[in-house]
């Protein structure tokens, strides 16, 4: 990317970019590094760069990182349940950190990262339909490499980048649903072929039929899926 861009067109530019990733419906997997790798492109001043995530049970998760470095700082915050990008997620605004070692905020963490070749941090927070998603962050090798226009950067980065992942996520679960739909039809499918055999066979009625695949289901350990899955192949295999 042209760091020479003004900052509008520079916005623009990664905007364009993340939109040709949404048309193409690619995976949220693949949404992160693509994100992760466009944040440290867009701030010049940044060794590393990572996405923190929660997940459907209030999991923190670096979903994303440009390197080992960003994925051990982020682990101690998460282990210590403090930190910058904890912060940006948790108060919603973004979180700048001169220098880390220094930096009294957050104590434990500050002492835990040590001799980290990483000195600076920046944060903000991914926030969609206000959900916080969890939060953007880039790491910075030298103290106080981040300014008010990397504050202003990140902010607007991170508040398309939101709205991506939200969609992208959306289209997985609704894929995810889908798919489950379609599987739950061919198991109803399957159990009703399995009740006509049984019908014709036994001469008995719908509801007949279906105790007996339920009874016989039990007795075998089995789901009433498998076993009338189990039951048409071997009924097809004999009349062929």
């Amino acid at each position: 990317m042209n760091h020479e861009l003004p900052l509008a067109d520079e916005l623009a530019a990664v905007s364009a970019r993340m939109s040709g990733l949404l048309l193409s419906r690619e995976t949220v997997g693949t949404a992160l590094n693509f994100v992760t790798s466009l944040a440290g492109e867009a701030l010049p001043a940044a060794a590393g760069a990572g996405v923190t995530l929660l997940d459907e049970h209030g999991r923190r998760t670096t979903a994303a990182a440009t390197d080992p470095v960003v994925e051990h700082l982020d682990g101690l915050q998460y282990d210590l349940e403090e930190g910058p990008c904890l912060t940006a997620w948790e108060e919603r605004h973004v979180v700048k950190v001169d220098d880390i070692p220094v930096d009294g905020r957050w104590p434990r963490w500050s002492v835990a990262v040590g001799g980290a070749e990483m000195r600076s941090a920046l944060s903000a927070p991914l926030v969609a339909g206000g959900d916080a998603l969890g939060a953007i962050k880039v790491y910075g090798r030298e103290p106080s490499l981040f300014g008010e226009r990397d504050e202003y950067l990140l902010t607007m980065f991170a508040a398309q980048s939101a709205i991506l992942l939200a969609n992208v996520r959306s289209y997985d679960d609704a894929r995810k649903l889908s798919d489950s739909l379609t599987d739950a039809m061919r198991g109803r499918d399957v159990i009703n072929m399995a009740k006509g055999i049984v019908m014709a066979r036994e001469h008995v009625d719908e509801g007949t039929a279906f105790t007996l695949l339920a009874r016989n289901a039990h007795e075998e350990r089995k789901s009433l899926r498998d076993l009338a899955g189990a039951f048409v192949r071997s009924t097809t295999r004999r009349n062929r």
